[in-house]
C-alpha cells in the first residue's frame, strides 16, 4: 500500500515491520538498524545474501557517533560538509549494532539522507533506518513509489510516497577503516569534490571483498540483456533499445530508445538514469545497447551502473 501518512509509517517501523521511504538517491527498504529480527525481515524480502551489509540512515552526525567507536578527522570534514546527502561513510562499529545488519562486518556504513520524510521517520521513530534499495536483490533500483510497488507486487510492504528522487544513484561509499581513505561505491557525491575537500584518496578494485552495498560484479540489473557499445559499433540483431547521454545519430534504428538529457546535463541524466532504464525493460525487447557517459563527475557513477547491469550479459 502506498500513503503520505508518516505517522502510520512510524507506527510500522516500531512495531518491527518494513516500510518503503524515499530519499534523494533511491527508494529505500527500511527497518529498525538495531533490531536484528526487523532488519532479518529485509534479508528476506529482497532475497538478499545476509553477508551483505546494509547502509543505516541516521538523522545526523551525533546520531552516528553513537554507533561507531571511531570517527577520524577526514570523516568528520566530509559528514559536515555533504551531510545531509548522498555520502556513506564505513567506520568501525560499536556494540550496538547487530552484526546481521553490517553482514557480520566490525564496520558500518551510515549516511544521513537528504530528503525531508527520512529524517523526520528518523527523529520520530528515536532509531537509525537500515534501508538498502527496496528492489529485489541485484535488480533496477526504484526512484519513485510506484517502482517499489512494481518490484514486490503483493509481497510489497507499506511504502511511504516522497515523490521522485531527486539524485537517482546511489550515494557514494568512502571507507575509513585503513590510512587512506578509499572509495568502495561511486555514486551521487563526485570523487572530484570529495578530493577537493581531503586530499587523495584510494578506490577499490572491482575484485575487491564486498565490504559495502553495490560492490557485487552484477548488480542494478535489467532482466532484457544489456551491452555496453560504442555508437560505431555493429549492432546485434533482434529488438533493440537504447539507453544514451545526451544524443543518438543512429537512434531511428532502434524500436524505444531513451536520451537522459539532450542539454548533456550529467545531474539530469543521473536522476533519470532508473526510470529510463525500467522503461526499456518493460519494452519487450531483445536486448538494451547502452552507450558510455562522459568519465567526469556523475558520469563516473553512471559508467559504472552500466558495467554492473551488463555484467555476464
Amino acid at each position: 500500500m502506498i500513503t503520505k501518512n508518516l505517522t502510520e509509517a512510524v507506527t510500522q517501523l516500531k512495531q518491527g515491520q518494513l516500510v518503503a521511504i524515499p530519499t534523494e538517491t533511491v527508494y529505500g527498504l527500511a527497518a529498525n538498524a538495531l533490531d536484528g529480527k526487523a532488519v532479518s525481515k529485509i534479508f528476506a524480502l529482497k532475497e538478499r545474501p545476509v553477508d551483505h551489509p546494509l547502509i543505516v540512515h541516521v538523522s545526523g552526525i551525533e546520531q552516528a557517533k553513537s554507533l561507531v567507536t571511531s570517527f577520524p578527522e577526514k570523516a568528520q570534514k566530509l559528514a559536515k560538509a555533504f551531510w545531509p546527502g548522498p555520502l556513506t561513510l564505513v567506520l568501525p562499529k560499536n556494540d550496538r549494532v547487530p552484526d546481521l545488519t553490517t553482514g557480520g562486518m566490525e564496520s558500518v556504513a551510515i549516511r544521513v539522507p537528504n530528503h525531508p520524510a527520512p529524517l523526520a521517520i528518523i527523529e520520530q521513530c528515536g532509531f537509525p533506518l537500515a534501508a538498502p534499495s527496496a528492489n529485489p536483490f541485484g535488480r533496477i533500483s526504484p526512484t519513485t513509489a510506484l517502482h517499489v510497488e512494481q518490484s514486490f507486487g503483493s509481497e510489497a510492504p507499506l511504502i511511504f510516497d516522497g515523490g521522485s528522487c531527486q539524485v537517482g544513484v546511489e550515494s557514494t561509499i568512502v571507507s575509513f577503516l585503513d590510512e587512506t581513505p578509499c572509495v568502495l561505491r561511486l555514486g551521487g557525491l563526485t570523487i572530484e569534490e570529495i578530493v577537493k575537500l581531503i586530499g587523495p584518496i584510494a578506490q577499490v578494485g572491482k575484485t575487491a571483498k564486498s565490504i559495502a552495498p553495490g560492490m557485487l560484479p552484477q548488480h542494478y540489473a535489467p532482466r532484457t540483456r544489456l551491452l555496453i557499445l560504442e555508437e560505431k559499433d555493429p549492432l546485434p540483431a533482434g529488438k533493440l533499445g537504447l539507453l544514451t547521454f545526451n544524443h543518438a545519430s543512429n537512434k531511428e534504428v532502434f524500436q524505444a530508445y531513451e536520451i537522459l538529457s539532450p542539454e548533456g546535463n550529467l545531474e539530469e541524466a543521473a536522476s533519470g538514469f532508473y526510470s529510463a532504464l525500467r522503461r526499456l525493460d518493460e519494452a519487450s525487447l531483445d536486448a538494451i545497447i547502452a552507450y558510455r557517459f562522459p568519465d567526469k563527475g556523475l558520469g563516473k557513477a553512471l559508467n559504472d551502473r552500466l558495467e554492473r547491469a551488463s555484467h555476464l550479459n
